[in-house]
Parts: structure tokens; C-alpha cells; sequence
């Protein structure tokens, strides 16, 4: 059972754990798949909108904190602005299921590099899980695909391997040593520059992307200022306030669990059995090594 720790109850907010701040935060972001569905723009031109309200919406609500940037941020940066434009290029080419799954295929990348850049050890446990996840990965290239889902389902892995990076080059002590929104807002602000160049020649109207539809618009709007900023906002309020890592770990996965019920309730898109077999599969095996590794190391502190 999650609990509320010291800290929860001390940093209540408005009389609000700060939990519910981190399950608000995965909520909002669970409504990007269905969103990005719903604009009829290119994944390029859907990113330079989206990430032109993004890098506005996070840099007003931290300004406080600056916008330092180092060597460690630029490469935060690069890695956070390849995850954002990958994913929205899975979802426009295959199910957001699939999309957000295999984004979320990130914590097993993780295990693998963080003995190599952290020296940690690399335990059976970990192989365990990383092997029980290829396998649920490998269920989403099970039956007839289309090229375009071949594409999609690169690109959410490539973004899953981009997450797993960025989250460890966060860790790092440079990274500790500026705002760590920067790298949010200086990702968004690489992908405004080069979506400006790269979607009038990748569409078939290039005006397009300086005038999109009204509908368009609103959309890329929402995604930019409620989905990214609105929600970063939400999860650092609750990790400032005493949520625990842990518990912020297993609430995250409402998020690819809402995302293709969000899609299918209003888009009608509807996953196919494998790729709901192969999302249980590596959430649950992520989940049980997450709770697995809490429990022993709190065993070793008794």
C-alpha cells in the first residue's frame, strides 16, 4: 500500500497530499497519445507548436530557479528533444498503445547503463527483468504490420532509449547544478529551431506550419501549456513536497495504462491483443523489480 511518509503529511498542499500532485501529473500526460491523434498536422509540424508552448509554459512557471546550462544540460537537452519528437513520430505511425509502451520499455535500458556510467552492480534480478521485457517487446511486432507500424514502433523504442539516458544524465552531479528544468526548456527551444526548418519542406503545404486550423491549434495548444508544462509543473510540486521516488515510480504508470484507454474511448483506436498482452507484460515485470528492490533495501537498513 502506498502510504504517506513524514514528509507527505508535513508538505500537504492545501490540505492535498503531494501525491495526488505526482497522479495528476501522470493523468494530464496520459492524454498526449489521444491528442496527437486528434491534430491532422506532421509529427514536425505538431512538435514545433507543441514545443513552442511547452518551452514558454515550463520557463514562466521556473524561472525562479534560472536557466543555467552546462555541458551535462546541453546533453540532457539533446536526448529530452529527441524523446519528445520520436514519440509524437510513433503515435502518427502506429497505435498509441504501441507508442506508449514501448516508450515506456525505458527502465530496462536503464538497468543496463547505469553499471556502466555509475559503476553500480548489474544484479540477476535486473537480468531477469530485462529479459522478461524483450520478450513483451518482441509481441508487438507479432502479426501483419503495416511498414508504418514497423516505423512507429522504431521510433517508441527509440524514444524509450532516449528516456532511460535522459534520466540517468539527470542523476549526474552536473546536472544537479542548474535548474534541471533547463534541459525541458532548451529541448523544446532545439526542437522549435529545427521543426521550423525541417516541417515546410516535409509537408505539402509549407504555410502550413505558421497557420495551422483553429482546431489544430487549440490541440498543439493543450499539449504544449497543459500536457507538458502544466503537468511537469504538477510532478515537481509533488517530488518537491516529499513524494518519494518509489512512489512516484509506480503512480507514473498510470500514464500508459490511461493513454491507450484515453485513445480508444474517444479516437476509436483499439490495440491489438498482443500489444495489450506485451504492455502488461513489461509493466507488471517493471512494477514487481521496482517493489523487489524497495523491499531489500529497506531490509538492509533494519
Amino acid at each position: 500500500m502506498i502510504g504517506h511518509s513524514k514528509a507527505d503529511s508535513s508538505s500537504r498542499i492545501g490540505g492535498l497530499s503531494p501525491l495526488l500532485f505526482v497522479l495528476g501529473a501522470a493523468i494530464i500526460w496520459s492524454t498526449g497519445g489521444l491528442f496527437i491523434k486528434l491534430t491532422t498536422l506532421s509529427p514536425y509540424e505538431l512538435t514545433f507548436w507543441r514545443s513552442l508552448f511547452a518551452a514558454f509554459t515550463v520557463a514562466l512557471f521556473t524561472r525562479r530557479e534560472g536557466f543555467g546550462l552546462n555541458r551535462m544540460t546541453a546533453l540532457t537537452s539533446l536526448l529530452y528533444a529527441a524523446l519528445l519528437l520520436l514519440f509524437v513520430i510513433a503515435n502518427k505511425r502506429t497505435t498509441a498503445a504501441n507508442a506508449i509502451f514501448l516508450q515506456y520499455t525505458a527502465p530496462i535500458y536503464m538497468l543496463v547503463f547505469e553499471p556502466l556510467l555509475y559503476k553500480e552492480k548489474f544484479r540477476s534480478r535486473d537480468l531477469v527483468v530485462v529479459v522478461v521485457c524483450i520478450a513483451g517487446m518482441s509481441l508487438f511486432f507479432v502479426g501483419q504490420l503495416k511498414p508504418s507500424d514497423i516505423e512507429g514502433n522504431l521510433a517508441a523504442l527509440g524514444s524509450g532509449i532516449c528516456m532511460a539516458l535522459y534520466f540517468l544524465f539527470l542523476r549526474h552531479a552536473r546536472s544537479r547544478e542548474v535548474n534541471r528544468a533547463s534541459s525541458v526548456i532548451y529541448g523544446n527551444l532545439l526542437l522549435i529551431v529545427a521543426m521550423a526548418i525541417v516541417a515546410p519542406a516535409m509537408s505539402p503545404d509549407g504555410l502550413r506550419v505558421l497557420f495551422p486550423s483553429f482546431k489544430n491549434f487549440l490541440l498543439v495548444a493543450y499539449l504544449g501549456v497543459i500536457q507538458i508544462g502544466f503537468g511537469y509543473t504538477l510532478f515537481t510540486l509533488g517530488m518537491a513536497r516529499g513524494v518519494r521516488s518509489l512512489q512516484a515510480g509506480i503512480v507514473g504508470y498510470v500514464e500508459p495504462v490511461l493513454n491507450p484507454i484515453w485513445v480508444f474511448l474517444f479516437y476509436g483506436e483499439q490495440p491489438t491483443r498482443w500489444a495489450i498482452l506485451g504492455g502488461a507484460i513489461i509493466i507488471t515485470a517493471v512494477i514487481a523489480h521496482t517493489l523487489l528492490g524497495a523491499r531489500k533495501a529497506l531490509a538492509t537498513k533494519m
